[in-house]
């Protein structure tokens, strides 16, 4: 009997069309192994980078295949470039894609012109990747379950998209707003200052503006104010990264051995063997 093939369904998609919240974490290093560690741990996504991070493309393939065995998404935040930039990594069958610094409205409309199939947009056509199961999925039925089961994001990191924000939210044919603190912060003048008060309304009106227009909200957080973050209307957040947790394991250790060493009434004794 010849199996049906379907691409693979949004892990992500699928908790937040349930109403849920999604949880993610940033990677930074490119070994599959550390893919593999965060999407065993539970995560339901991991987001890795080539803004930001020399991510080759043999690269973002291999996350991919190590998330995804255990049910994790992987969203990989773009370079801003060309329609190839935004769409390999879908054809690798990256769950999604992130689009940094989106500046206007005109912009989003074409970011969702080179990402979505017809009749949303005009994403140029090819099933023969992992995405579509190398040609096994009906052209037709990859068509629907691209623009179905991959979601598109439009990072907010900067002033100048905010005077369209409620054209840009209303857009249809993608998927969420990504409210960015620290760009935000830089980009106003106040580096680092999450307290800053632009910045504080602006996090509450992506969140605001993306809910009622009937688009996810996502934004960085932490585990002091995930709930404050749910609270405000965030449905998808990514919490640390894996260059974070190395180095605080790390440090932990080397300053916990450095204050037994210290702190030792007999170590003198100890450490003279």
């Amino acid at each position: 009997m010849q199996t049906k093939w379907k691409m693979r369904a949004s892990r992500v998609l699928r908790k937040l069309r349930g109403g849920e919240v999604a949880l993610c974490t940033k990677m930074n290093l490119a070994d599959p192994r550390v893919a593999e560690i965060i999407a065993m741990s539970g995560f339901d996504c991991l987001w890795t980078c080539q803004e930001h991070v020399g991510n080759d493309y043999r690269t973002i393939q291999e996350l991919i295949l190590a998330a995804k065995v255990y049910d994790c998404d992987v969203l990989c935040r773009v370079p801003k470039g060309g329609y190839s930039d935004y769409i390999r990594p879908l054809e690798l069958d990256a769950a999604g894609i992130m689009v940094p610094h989106l500046m206007n409205l005109q912009e989003a409309k074409e970011i969702v012109k080179t990402t979505r199939f017809y009749p949303v947009g005009r994403r140029p056509l090819d099933g023969g990747n992992a995405d579509g199961k190398y040609c096994r999925v009906p052209i037709s039925e990859y068509i629907e379950q691209s623009n179905c089961e991959r979601f598109v994001v439009l990072q907010i990191e900067d002033p100048e998209p905010l005077d369209e924000l409620e054209e840009i939210a209303a857009l249809d044919g993608y998927d969420m707003l990504f409210f960015g603190p620290g760009d935000f912060s830089h980009s106003i003048g106040d580096p680092g200052n999450f307290a800053n008060p632009l910045l504080l309304e602006t996090q509450k009106r992506v969140a605001a503006v993306a809910n009622k227009h009937g688009k996810f909200a996502g934004t960085v957080g932490s585990l002091g104010n995930y709930r404050e973050l749910v609270e405000m209307g965030y449905r998808f957040i990514s919490i640390g990264a894996d260059v974070c947790a190395l180095t605080a394991a790390c440090s932990n250790i080397v300053n916990t051995v450095a204050g037994i060493t210290t702190n030792t009434p007999e170590n003198d004794t100890i450490y003279a063997k």
